[in-house]
């Protein structure tokens, strides 16, 4: 530096004007920072503790009015003293403002505590009660409630390097007020918008790298065009050591229409991967239900009688009315014999193959050949609509080849003990980095889902139940003592898609 003055100073002698162009390149060239995410570490976000007990010394905001539509003053006030009286506890204030201190006088009951990123905060859990649903030996999850920051730091305690997948789902920074920074909403025309998020999100990713199996684990987050560019700079920042790849993934098939832009169908999710984790390829088609087959035959030269079927197809299959399991398959009747001199069965429906327009017809199979698929839950009965009664289906000769060729794979049990076959085609592949999957749709399967769940209440872009549910599975399917975490879970998607794959493999 020193140098540089010196030969600055001798240029200034000859050449005032050159040595001031010289001066402002060199303070230019100085000033450049190294290649990369560069963003200002904005002075952190601060929280709200409501419960806590005002004390000498609290920081503290004023809060406005009950019931008063105005806005929250940010002000920032120290508590100097409480004074008491018969009727309420008042708080003298202090504050600052341009240098100058300025005073106040509150009720300590319009006073919040506030606590900013720079002052210690020593988390920690509290139960505010408990479901049980299960035995000792069944998967528990947990729920906390509180600043992210801080439950992470929490549980930094605790699951230091045991995070097997981390999903989140954090907040897009649309400018549309999504979020809040330091008590603020963070609106479009906001300079320092995109570096407030990714002050906001560093933090957090810092923290979440701690709790992640550093040997085995996966980080997934989703995000939309507005910050998935600066995204993936600050995951390549935060984890050098990481692979990470990005997929786009088609979650509102008709689109969201923007005037004068393209039509919105999809958004973004960012894989971190650490250490030796797998991704567990599937296969090329997406696996589907099959199609059981009617077990009354449908055509008129299957009639009762008729010489196709013969006499050995007419007869009753009691079915329970409780859990529609088949309880008992009665024998033939030939065609002189009524239906209705047949005895019921106490607790059951009598189904008989009968059309809507009272044509008798004969069942598909014979009662042996009924009960050998019943055996190996080939044959269900499907509930009706409003007390009516159940359908009978079955699974053909061709799809139980198919199950024995592997074709077709059997992946549960109905309640009622039907087998749950799908369709699985195709070589096992690893996935592309392009989801056009319909059951990834938000509409269908997150909004309608959350209104199904809790009626009457509106969650603004919950994800796709399976969505979530498909991208956990790649990390974790063979990996059954998982533990998964979401630290921006808003309507609990993460967690009942956990729920649902523990129910797949038991």
């Amino acid at each position: 530096m020193s140098r540089l003055t010196d030969l600055l100073n001798k240029v200034r002698k000859n050449n005032n004007e050159i040595a001031d162009e010289l001066e402002r390149e060199f303070k230019i060239l100085s000033s450049r920072r190294a290649f990369g995410l560069n963003f200002e570490r904005h002075k952190p976000e601060e929280v709200e503790l409501p419960k806590r007990i005002i004390r000498k010394g609290d920081k503290v905001r004023i809060l406005p009015k009950r019931k008063s539509t105005e806005a929250k003053d940010d002000q920032l006030w120290i508590v100097r003293k409480i004074i008491k009286s018969k009727t309420k506890k008042m708080a003298e204030l202090i504050s600052y403002k341009a240098e100058e201190m300025i005073e106040a006088e509150a009720s300590v009951e319009d006073l919040v505590v506030v606590a900013e990123f720079r002052d210690p905060i020593y988390p920690g859990l509290e139960s505010t009660g408990k479901i049980e649903n299960g035995g000792k030996d069944k998967p528990f999850h947990t729920v906390i409630n509180g600043e992210n920051y801080h439950a992470l730091k929490a549980l930094s305690f605790t699951h230091k390097g045991k995070i097997d997948v981390i999903y989140i789902d954090p907040p897009y920074n649309t400018g549309a007020k999504d979020w809040k920074y330091n008590n603020n909403y963070v609106e479009s025309e906001d300079l320092y918008r995109h570096s407030k998020w990714l002050a906001f999100m560093e933090r957090r990713l810092k923290l979440a790298k701690d709790l992640l199996n550093p040997d085995e684990s996966a980080l997934i987050v989703t995000i939309d065009e507005k910050e998935y560019l600066r995204l993936g700079l600050l995951l390549e920042q935060t984890f050098p050591d990481a692979q990470i790849q990005m997929v786009s993934s088609v979650i509102n098939r008709k689109g969201v229409v923007r005037a004068n832009e393209f039509t919105r169908t999809n958004e973004f999710v960012f894989i971190v991967m650490f250490g030796e984790i797998k991704i567990t390829p599937h296969r090329t088609e997406s696996s589907a239900p099959v199609r059981w087959a009617s077990l009354r035959r449908t055509d008129i030269a299957s009639k009762r009688g008729t010489s196709k079927g013969g006499t050995s197809q007419f007869y009753p299959i009691y079915v329970n009315k409780k859990n529609n399991k088949i309880e008992k398959i009665g024998k033939p009747i030939t065609p002189e014999v009524k239906r209705e001199s047949v005895s019921e069965r106490k607790g059951c429906y009598t189904l008989w193959p009968i059309r809507p327009d009272g044509t008798e017809m004969n069942w598909g199979l014979t009662p042996d050949s009924l009960k050998e698929r019943l055996e190996f839950g080939y044959v269900k009965a499907v509930a009706g609509r409003k007390n009516k009664e159940p359908t009978l289906y079955y699974l053909t000769s061709g799809k139980i080849e198919e199950i024995s060729s592997g074709d077709l794979v059997i992946t549960g049990r109905e309640p009622c003990g039907a087998a749950i076959v799908e369709f699985e085609t195709g070589k096992a592949t690893m996935p592309t980095t392009q989801w056009d999957i319909l059951s990834h749709s938000a509409q269908e399967h997150g909004k309608t889902i959350i209104k199904a769940l809790i009626p009457g209440h509106e969650f603004d872009f919950p994800k796709s139940l399976y969505a979530v549910e498909d991208v956990l599975r790649f990390f974790v399917l063979n990996k059954k003592d998982a533990v998964v975490l979401d630290f921006f879970s808003g309507s609990g998607t993460t967690a009942h898609a956990v729920m649902r794959l523990n129910k797949q493999d038991g």
